[in-house]
This record gives C-alpha cells, structure tokens and sequence, in this order.
C-alpha cells in the first residue's frame, strides 16, 4: 500500500494568502544575496523549493515584483509577507511562512559572497526567552496577536459579533 504524499501549509501573517504544498520538500536553503536580503528585509533568506511538489494557493495569491530579469518575487499584498522566489527551474516559497517550518532544515548557502560579516555568529550572541524580558513584562502583557494561526482556517479574520 502506498503511502500518501506529505502535505505542508503555511501562509502570510494575516492571513490573506495561504498555500499548499504536496510531496516532499528536501531542498531548503539560505541566500544572503543582497536582493534576498532586501527582498525579505533581513540577514538572508531562508527558501524551500517545490520542484517536485504541488504548490496550490489556497486562499488568495501573492501580489508579485519582477526583481530582475529572471525572477519574480511573492509577498502578501495586504501584510507584506515575503512568500516566493519565482524563477525559471521553480517556486522557492520562504521558509519562515510555512505553518510548520521546523522540518525544513537548511543544507547550503547561496550568495555567500553578501554574508554579512557577523552573521556566522549570531549563535553565540546572549540569549533569552521572551517572557524572561522583565523590561518588556508590560508591555508583554498588552500583546492581543491578530496574525494568523498556524494552520488552516475556514475564515479569516474570525467573524464577530452576532
């Protein structure tokens, strides 16, 4: 009996745009090229390639910037969420928006040539959980989150009222 294929979901931060991904995703990878840096506005890009699985966006779509000649990038018109590297060989979707993205380990670097020089150390900088920032406690406590669950949802954002 055949196993059924993985399933992966994932979305923007509010919600506007979902998708799914079905078959396996073993290609996850980091870019510190400078146009992944601006696109994503961060250190470097975390990206998941679907070659070989079937990307369905399933609530909306991503609103697209032609970022060079070659490649498009996806982001959530209404919250801005970075969501693909669309390019000739495929989709890479970001790995940071998958509702689970903690089985989509990275194996290599790309762009290696714009790593910004204190990102192999970020590892070793002082760490501590958010709830341990007794500066932000109240600030902590006022925090009433309207992003996106981590898993799919008939409607959204959630009706109120009668």
């Amino acid at each position: 009996m055949a196993s059924e294929p993985a399933v992966h979901t994932g979305g923007c931060q509010c919600g506007a745009v979902r998708f799914r991904v079905t078959g396996p995703l073993d290609d996850a990878s980091i870019c510190h090229c400078r146009m992944c840096q601006k696109a994503f506005g961060a250190y470097y890009a975390p990206l998941v390639s679907t070659r070989g699985a079937r990307l369905e966006w399933t609530r909306g779509e991503p609103k697209r910037f032609q970022s060079s000649n070659l490649v498009r990038r996806g982001f959530c018109g209404d919250c801005g969420t970075p969501l693909t590297y669309e390019a000739p060989d495929g989709v890479a979707l970001a790995a940071g928006a998958f509702d689970d993205p903690a089985g989509l380990a990275p194996w290599i670097q790309y762009g290696i040539e714009g790593r910004l020089p204190y990102v192999q150390g970020l590892s070793a900088l002082p760490a501590r959980r958010t709830e341990e920032d007794e500066a932000a406690a109240d600030f902590l406590s006022r925090i009433v989150s309207y992003q996106h669950p981590d898993h799919d949802t008939g409607h959204w954002p959630p009706r109120t009222g009668a």
